[in-house]
């Protein structure tokens, strides 16, 4: 059996034994369905939601503010974080305001960016861009200065420009890290939609989980959260697909390649 199909194959054997386990759990320990819903009835509310379409605009509009504020929330982060690194006083004036950006909850920051944003996509893309941008900034810096030493000398004792060493041979070396920032900038930036939609939406997953709740419907709230998992699983593998792609030097991409 060829590795491609054991890395499908085995998640799917466990996910059909986790199924499995709830759903005689629910049978054996008769578990209401307002506490744990059944398979079935899961089943039926992502058909009444898909297949009848009430779920559309929602995932769409869940969708659209985590890629837009991911993608805004990564190239910038991905911009700071090659200029900090390059320029140690550009780092002091900046570093300590970012740092502090980061510590603060961005749950407490929420309520303003409505203020600002209003309550629309604008705020949720805002929120998202926040949650994804440092992952991906601190693994930029730590990627660029991580260059080889040697590499680095070499190339200045050929008279190689600033540019010509950060385009051949910093930006290489820091391409493990950075899509490793990009990967957990996937889930975090999820968060961020979510989150916002919780606070105040009128569209979105997380405004179906939450509204759910209200009338303890829990087959729709599982429904969402599955389709939340495959939002985040697919751009984690979307990511992941890339790299091995674009970074087919590196020595862990290539593990992960024979591993899987």
């Amino acid at each position: 059996m060829s590795r491609s199909i054991k890395s499908i194959l085995y998640p799917l054997i466990t996910g059909v034994l986790l199924v499995i386990l709830w759903f005689v759990s629910i049978r054996v320990f008769s578990v209401p369905n307002y506490l744990l819903p059944t398979p079935e009835s899961v089943l039926q509310a992502l058909k009444t939601g898909y297949i009848d379409g009430q779920y559309w605009p929602h995932f769409l509009f869940t969708l659209q503010s985590t890629v837009y504020g991911y993608l805004i929330g990564c190239g910038l982060a991905l911009v700071v974080g090659t200029i900090l690194a390059e320029s140690e006083t550009f780092e002091q004036f900046i570093y300590p305001y970012i740092i502090a950006l980061q510590s603060t909850p961005k749950v407490a920051i929420a309520p303003l960016l409505l203020v600002w944003f209003g309550f629309g996509m604008a705020s949720k893309v805002v929120m998202v861009a926040l949650m994804s941008f440092f992952p991906m900034f601190i693994n930029t810096v730590v990627g660029i200065r991580q260059a080889d030493p040697a590499m680095l000398d070499l190339m200045k004792a050929f008279g190689a420009s600033r540019a010509h060493v950060f385009f051949h041979v910093k930006l290489p070396a820091a391409s493990g890290h950075i899509f490793a920032g990009l990967q957990i900038s996937v889930v975090l930036s999820l968060i961020g939609a979510v989150v916002s939609e919780f606070i105040s939406s009128s569209k979105g997953l997380g405004y179906l989980i939450q509204s759910a709740s209200v009338n303890m419907d829990v087959a729709t709230m599982f429904a969402c959260l599955f389709s939340l998992v495959f939002i985040g699983l697919t751009g984690t593998n979307l990511i992941r697909y890339l790299h091995r792609k674009l970074v087919f030097w590196d020595k862990s991409t290539s593990a992960t390649v024979q591993a899987e």
